[in-house]
């Protein structure tokens, strides 16, 4: 089962630009490093509903009101809600469809991009990075 808290945490980045050690690009046949590319509005099917996460370049990640910060770090998604924790998922992002799986979720997690994402408002506040070295731990 999807739980809201850990579909925000998941990203989404979320999803970020600021600290973990910095985004590391995805490896692809061209020995130049690609930037993974996460934004965009992704969808969740879950028993009950469809959830909509947006993923914006601003390292934010909303679901609903809540929001996040995300990074990406190899083949991890490093999200936080300003707690001071990161929390991490390990991560496979296969065209428009990203699975996440790990940290506080009980099963692993696909969603669908379905479209680009929308401007955050001026009114909504990104939460803080916590220190690199901060890192929610099973």
């Amino acid at each position: 089962m999807l739980r809201p808290s850990a579909l925000l945490i998941l990203f989404l980045g979320s999803a970020s630009p600021a600290s973990p050690p910095s985004p590391l690009a995805a490896q692809a046949s061209d020995p130049r490093p690609q930037r993974v590319r996460l934004e965009g509005r992704w969808q969740a099917k879950t028993e009950d509903e469809i959830r909509n996460i947006m993923v914006r370049s601003d390292s934010s990640a909303q679901f609903g009101d809540q929001v996040s910060r995300w990074r990406v770090v190899g083949d991890s998604l490093w999200l936080t809600l300003g707690d001071g924790v990161w929390q991490v998922y390990g991560m496979k992002l296969d065209n428009e469809r990203l699975t996440l799986s790990g940290g506080d979720l009980e099963k692993p997690v696909t969603l669908r991009r379905v479209g680009p994402p929308t401007a955050r408002a001026d009114s909504v506040a990104i939460p803080p990075p916590p220190p690199p070295t901060e890192r929610a731990w099973d």
